[in-house]
């Protein structure tokens, strides 16, 4: 981050650039990266509170948990639908303006289920206007800032901009848990509405769409002038989709990060706190259980990051998977009413593969899509998401008829074993042209 920008651009600088003119020592693409990452841990503020409220609903409305866990899968499933699109209207009227209104959708959603009274309202405004907000800031967002700002540390900006969402469950979680339990679940709401609003003034004041709108090169590449707006973002996103569709990696990587969204926010963001408090733990203890996860996905996404830019991609996604696998089928032998050591060791080895999975799944999909790598992306997490919807509705529906967890834990950990293996059989060669090929 302390390089200079001579070093980053050297010999790329645009011709209007001033020779005499001193130059800022740090690249302004790690400014945007900040602001992207404090932008992501106010969208993840609203991610924080589903697996919390599942119990303070249930109580007070008397809403099954298959309901509840139904407008968490449509949040999530929108979420994941929604992303490929924003890349591409990102493409079209900017980074600022379509996160910005994304922010504002999040708010609103979080704002208006204070007045709720019926489950529909629960599905429409947790699940339509916050789904569609969280969406427009999906990872997708973090792609698109990646791929236009760097070329050089990808790998690692990547993993930080990840690390993002953690960075807000890690803030959001306790401190939501605390209201809660001290003011009851409505207050813990309007902090998260909060939250999405409080950042709207940095995304626009210091967001940039691209480089050459301050007149620098991406950090580590040369100088490109800014593209004309893409018109037709929404034909451009389903033929992106179609293209790589007819490739066999998209599957696979589509169907590796479903059981990755399966596995994570289905499974552990949603139903972690209530299958924790039904062993005896009260719901702060296991909502601050969740926050250190995330203080663990933190590094090892980071880590992952690091590591992406310097092994093979699909390796350490198998490695990821399968280690996964193995820790949620030992969890349902670990919940009991306090924290005991294994369960910690668990939180701590759970967390460090969280989302790691992003940085290879992301450097996969460069390697084979080229330029249209965010829209793909964009898609691949949809199918994250999908696979998340599905667990939050199915593990609802699971606690409704079996009365415990017991089963979504082990067939989650089996899917990993799925993924593990589809990982490896990912092609490793690049197409020369980088293009999504029919």
């Amino acid at each position: 981050m302390t390089e200079t920008i001579e070093s980053a651009t050297q010999d790329h600088r645009p011709p209007s650039s001033s020779g005499g003119r001193r130059l800022p020592r740090i690249h302004r693409a790690w400014i945007v990266a900040a602001v992207t990452f404090v932008t992501i841990i106010g969208g993840a503020a609203f991610n924080s509170l589903p697996g919390l409220l599942i119990n303070p609903l249930h109580s007070e409305f008397g809403w099954s948990r298959g309901e509840i866990g139904l407008a968490v899968s449509i949040n999530m499933a929108l979420y994941g639908l929604t992303a490929p699109f924003a890349a591409a209207l990102m493409d079209r009227f900017g980074i600022r303006r379509v996160v910005a209104s994304a922010l504002t959708l999040v708010a609103a959603g979080a704002l208006s289920s204070v007045w709720m009274t019926a489950s529909w309202q629960l599905m429409l405004y947790w699940g339509v206007l916050a789904g569609l907000g969280t969406g427009s800031m999906a990872m997708a967002f973090a792609a698109t800032v990646t791929h236009r700002w760097f070329v050089a540390r990808r790998g690692l900006v990547t993993g930080l901009l990840t690390a993002a969402g953690a960075s807000g469950q890690l803030v959001f979680l306790p401190f939501c848990a605390w209201i809660i339990e001290e003011h009851g679940w409505r207050p813990a709401s309007v902090t998260t509405a909060l939250a999405a609003l409080v950042v709207v003034p940095f995304v626009w004041l210091l967001m940039r769409d691209h480089p050459a709108d301050v007149g620098l090169a991406p950090y580590g590449g040369p100088y490109a002038a800014k593209p004309a707006p893409a018109r037709g973002a929404a034909r451009r996103t389903v033929r992106v989709l179609l293209d790589a569709a007819r490739t066999g990696p998209f599957w696979l990587l589509a169907g590796t990060f479903a059981i990755c969204g399966a596995s994570t926010n289905g499974l552990i963001r949603t139903h972690f706190v209530p299958s924790a408090h039904d062993h005896g733990m009260p719901v702060t203890v296991a909502a601050s259980l969740l926050a250190v996860i995330g203080v663990f996905d933190v590094i090892g996404t980071v880590f992952s990051g690091w590591l992406t830019d310097r092994f093979e991609a699909r390796r350490l996604l198998a490695v990821y998977y399968a280690l996964r696998g193995i820790s949620l089928l030992f969890l349902p032998v670990l919940m009991a009413p306090d924290v005991r050591p294994p369960m910690i060791f668990f939180i701590v080895f759970y967390g460090l593969d969280w989302v790691a999975t992003v940085p290879p799944t992301l450097a996969l999909c460069r390697e084979q899509y080229g330029e249209d790598s965010a829209i793909v992306f964009g898609w691949v997490l949809a199918s994250h998401q999908v696979g998340a919807a599905v667990v939050a509705f199915l593990g609802g529906v699971a606690r409704d008829v079996f009365g415990g967890y017991d089963v979504v834990w082990y067939a989650s950990g089996a899917l990993c074993a799925v993924a593990a293996l589809m990982a490896l059989v990912i092609r490793r060669t690049r197409r020369p042209d980088g293009a999504v090929s029919g």
